[in-house]
């Protein structure tokens, strides 16, 4: 868990997300200050159309602020060029998504591979990286599999292994168990809980379930465009 003293890893002061114009005009985010620091589990949570996913969107530099100022390590985003902001995905952020995103027609290993071939990695390093990352999710005998020959859960798996295959700074989680059973979706929680103890990666999840949420340091609640709760109301795991 990251220490208090700790300076925030992201920041955000005053940030809103504006759609539309007129009497159109809709407020995914109304103004919000946040601050996640190095080695912290948050989960987000509210309602469909909270603005949850927005903020996660805006964090994981895939959508920009209307207006306010976002900070990653110091650095204002939103001043970022989108080649910039390319970059910094593709240096410090990972990501795992509800639906998996996986290649079907490549096996687990080219799928966890892929974004080490974006940082022009050579193919024997790419290999070797992708196959420890498949080796830490428990998926190593599965990795010229093919992903519709892996269950929900393994499939899961082999997206985390891609997520961290970089060695990002932040893991950025939208709904990562929102297709899984109970039995799976407390297996990926797990997984991504001790990713963080025991490499200090920052996971920040959206999530509709409580249960899931439980596993974070700290719950972030949204309802209609601002927070209405930023405590450390997790159960610890």
């Amino acid at each position: 868990m990251a220490s208090e003293s700790t300076p925030p890893l992201i920041e955000f002061h005053q940030v809103a997300k504006v759609y539309g114009q007129g009497t159109a005009t809709m407020r995914a985010l109304d103004g919000i200050d946040l601050s996640v620091r190095a080695g912290e589990f948050v989960a987000m949570m509210g309602p469909s159309g909270s603005g949850k996913s927005t903020c996660l969107n805006i964090l994981g530099s895939l959508d920009t602020p209307s207006e306010g100022s976002y900070r990653f390590e110091g650095v204002p985003v939103e001043r970022l060029s989108r080649d910039q902001r390319a970059l910094l995905r593709r240096q410090f952020l990972g990501f795992i998504f509800q639906g998996f995103n996986l290649l079907n027609r490549t096996s687990a290993l080219e799928n966890v591979e892929l974004p080490l071939i974006y940082r022009k990695m050579p193919a024997r390093v790419r290999h070797e990286k992708a196959m420890a990352a498949l080796t830490a999710v428990g998926l190593a005998k599965w990795a010229h599999h093919a992903p519709g020959e892996l269950s929900g859960g393994q499939q899961q798996r082999v997206a985390i292994a891609r997520a961290l295959v970089g060695q990002p700074r932040v893991l950025m989680a939208d709904e990562p168990t929102g297709n899984l059973d109970s039995v799976r979706s407390r297996e990926i929680a797990a997984m991504l809980k001790d990713f963080n103890r025991r490499q200090g990666i920052t996971i920040v999840m959206v999530t509709h379930e409580p249960e899931m949420a439980a596993y974070a340091d700290r719950q972030i609640h949204f309802q209609d465009g601002r927070i209405t709760s930023n405590g450390h109301h997790g159960k610890k795991r």
